[in-house]
């Protein structure tokens, strides 16, 4: 239910069928997605749990489908394939790179593989803070990439949001609401510190998600007696908690593009976000469909939430602010264009 999963599904429901004939290879065929996808697209499921294991799978698909283009929604199984490219010079090979890879990546075998991160043809990033790094840290050729924002279904959204469901949200309180996994990169315990200042307030904050981090942020909300946080768990339709809720937070470390702001605007909310890389900036539009802040300085991120709440902001200039800059129509050309192209 991750980001990219959304963003390839959307890709795959909206490309020109006259131009393309998309097939999904899975690790595994599992997910909330699947109820999403088109369902002429064929499957192919290489059922593994592990990268590693995947990659022999992969290439004996290759072998036997030889696809015009190869096109990997996720960096660390695009790294994973990258020493064979050579191999298959008849090829055209993608990677989409989903996050700033020097904060990242972590695990050495994986930072190998990056090594052989040039021999792809065209490399998307998703943001302007995403090529950078690419090319600073990474080492990537300049002329291999080129940038691509993620699409937002705004149609599949105003579907999803509209569903009744019963929503926990209090009817007394103003509710602020913060989804992602549970780890350290998306700054969760910063968040729950920042709501040790506003314990007297009346605000409440629901986190959707689950992760590793799960046990140690609800430690640290024991700790922090923070009665008004809320921990709902993986949620499979966020939507109608993003429309309904007074703010939106964003706490991450570092970003790649996140498609949750994306959808936060979509949905008409208001959002705070935490001054990190990773395309905030070219995302918000301050004051209009959000702000942006440093989640560390606690108390001052704390005003700006009382702050904010006070406001009302404009649903509609909120949502327009994102169709006209990220709307799937817009994007999709763009892919279009680079598939038509290669």
């Amino acid at each position: 239910m991750g980001g990219a999963e959304r963003i390839i599904t959307t890709l795959i429901n909206n490309i020109d069928r006259t131009k393309f004939i998309p097939k999904l290879l899975l690790m595994r065929k599992e997910g909330y997605y699947l109820e999403i996808l088109d369902e002429n697209t064929e499957i192919i499921n290489i059922k593994k749990e592990r990268i590693r294991n995947a990659f022999f799978p992969i290439l004996k698909v290759l072998c036997r489908l030889k696809p015009d283009i190869v096109f990997g929604g996720w960096g660390e199984v695009s790294a994973y394939l990258a020493p064979i490219i050579p191999f298959f010079p008849k090829i055209r090979f993608i990677a989409r790179e989903t996050n700033i890879v020097s904060h990242h990546v972590t695990r050495p075998e994986i930072k190998f593989f990056y090594r052989f991160y040039n021999n792809y043809e065209v490399i998307i990033a998703q943001s302007e803070d995403m090529k950078s790094d690419l090319v600073d840290n990474i080492k990537i050729k300049r002329s291999k990439i080129i940038k691509i924002n993620n699409p937002i279904d705004l149609d599949l959204i105003e579907s999803e949001s509209g569903k009744n469901i019963n929503l926990p949200f209090s009817k007394k309180n103003k509710n602020v609401l913060a989804i992602g996994n549970l780890s350290y990169r998306k700054g969760f315990d910063n968040l729950l510190r920042v709501f040790s200042h506003l314990k007297e307030e009346n605000i409440n904050l629901y986190i959707l998600g689950d992760g590793d981090d799960k046990e140690k942020l609800l430690e640290l909300k024991n700790d922090l007696k923070l009665e008004k946080v809320n921990f709902l768990g993986k949620v499979t339709n966020p939507f109608p908690y993003l429309k309904n809720a007074d703010l939106f937070i964003l706490s991450s470390r570092y970003e790649g593009f996140p498609n949750v702001l994306l959808e936060a605007g979509a949905c008409g909310t208001f959002s705070l976000v935490n001054d990190c890389k990773g395309g905030i900036n070219e995302i918000i539009q301050p004051e209009i469909n959000g702000i942006i802040s440093n989640i560390e300085e606690y108390e001052n991120f704390a005003t700006e939430i009382k702050r904010v709440l006070k406001h009302t902001y404009n649903s509609d200039s909120i949502k327009n602010s994102i169709r006209k800059r990220f709307s799937k129509e817009i994007i999709l050309k763009q892919y279009d264009k680079l598939f038509t192209e290669i």
